[in-house]
């Protein structure tokens, strides 16, 4: 049952990042539309984040406090509702309003994944468990350029955003209908998958009597840093998000039919990478029986990886190179993308996942905010991309830095993984 769970989340992902990217894919047929310059682009690319980073920590604490099905239920409905006023926007003023409330719908995903992730599974299938659930992200985010690409061509942009709303009501219902917050309170849940479950969780600290403030837990440098190796993540992410497909479309000339499936290949191949980071990271914990060097090792080397392609892509001249490296970058970024939850699972006491997922998720998020807004003012400024590329880069060098000085397994802490995973 708990991988019923994973593929109900995986399409939620997918659905997420249809709705997210949609934007980036019409963005030269809004920009002409709504007469927007580089600038002012850039500025709506990044008001998504403002809402988005707020909430992710919102949605973090809600998670923990009233359960993770209720919350990305009602996050998936208002952020498909939201995703719909974009169609209804006809100045900068009003596709600012719709896309900062879209953010803030869809704010509370990562950690409620996270959350149910925690609830659900075993140790050592956690990492595994968060990659299934966010693999559909890109996956969703490849099916955009051809669907909203096509759609926004024949039908107009307004009608692509109205038709990709009603998507994310249906998967509600389903939700609603299975999930619950925990495998104990689902009819559905075989006495063997609970046991298995119960089995499988790493150790707990003894009962204190006193709960520890969730602040204790975000200034440990191993959050901090996580939360940094996060947003060099969501920088490079970002950016491929909003601005690569105008690049392709101003700087390449590629035609807005061909930007759409060109933007298909990183994604596709960035859904291989999301998939198989977290089954490598939970082979290297079996083989090593340390979780946090699993997640290190994962972590350091494929954000290094993504930082230099996505650094050289910049510096190419054909548009077939951009792509190749672009590609090389997304793959390597998606491989990490499961380790930055995992982290926060194997060193968090489990009351206290949602609010630290949350936190983690609105420092990333910040690079959902400073990448698109940052790129636009260079464009403007230059009239090039090159400067862009090269600093998302050296911010990605940066973040897996600090994880590979910052991020361990205190000795002291009574929660760290001490056993191999069983389940796996």
């Amino acid at each position: 049952m708990r991988w019923v769970l994973g593929a109900l989340m995986f399409l939620a992902g997918m659905i997420n990042y249809l709705d997210r990217s949609a934007l980036g894919v019409a963005a030269p047929l809004v920009r002409a539309d709504l007469h927007l310059d580089a600038a002012q682009l850039g500025i709506v690319f990044s008001s998504f984040s403002f809402g988005y980073a707020i909430f992710c920590f919102v949605g973090g604490y809600a998670s923990d406090h009233y359960g993770p099905r209720r919350v990305l239920g009602v996050s998936m409905v208002l952020w498909s509702v939201f995703c719909g006023f974009t169609a209804g926007a006809w100045n900068l003023t009003s596709l600012l309003i719709a896309r900062i409330l879209f953010g803030m719908g869809e704010g509370p995903i990562g950690s409620t994944f996270n959350k149910t992730v925690r609830n659900w599974f075993p140790h050592g299938q956690q990492a595994t468990a968060v990659s299934v659930g966010n693999a559909g992200t890109p996956l969703g985010a490849a099916v955009s350029g051809p669907v909203v690409g096509l759609l926004a061509l024949n039908f107009g942009w307004r009608v692509a955003f109205v038709i990709i709303t009603l998507i994310g009501l249906v998967w509600t219902i389903a939700w609603f209908a299975i999930a619950t917050d925990h495998p104990s309170e689902n009819p559905r849940v075989s006495p063997e998958e609970l046991a298995e479950f119960e089995a499988g969780q790493k150790t707990q600290p003894p009962p204190s009597g006193t709960r520890k403030p969730l602040g204790e837990f975000l200034m440990r440098p191993a959050i901090l840093a996580t939360a940094f190796a996060f947003f060099g993540y969501s920088c490079i992410l970002f950016f491929f998000l909003t601005w690569f497909p105008t690049y392709l479309v101003s700087a390449r000339h590629l035609s807005l039919a061909s930007m759409s499936f060109a933007t298909m290949i990183p994604w596709l191949v960035g859904f291989v990478g999301l998939l198989v980071g977290g089954p490598v990271c939970d082979l290297i914990f079996r083989l090593t029986g340390n979780a946090i060097l699993a997640r290190k090792l994962v972590l350091v080397v494929c954000l290094l990886v993504a930082a230099a392609g996505i650094a050289m892509a910049g510096t190419v001249e054909t548009v077939t190179a951009a792509i190749t490296l672009m590609t090389v970058s997304v793959f390597f970024m998606y491989m990490t993308g499961n380790t930055y939850w995992a982290i926060v699972l194997d060193t968090v006491e489990q009351d206290r996942v949602g609010g630290v997922s949350g936190f983690v998720h609105f420092i990333a998020n910040c690079g959902g905010i400073v990448a698109p807004l940052v790129t636009g003012f260079i464009v403007q400024a230059t009239g090039s991309f090159y400067a862009a590329f090269m600093l998302i880069g050296a911010v990605a060098v940066l973040g897996a830095a600090g994880v590979a000085v910052f991020v361990r397994a205190p000795a002291s802490d009574p929660i760290r993984p001490m056993l191999r995973p069983a389940g796996g």
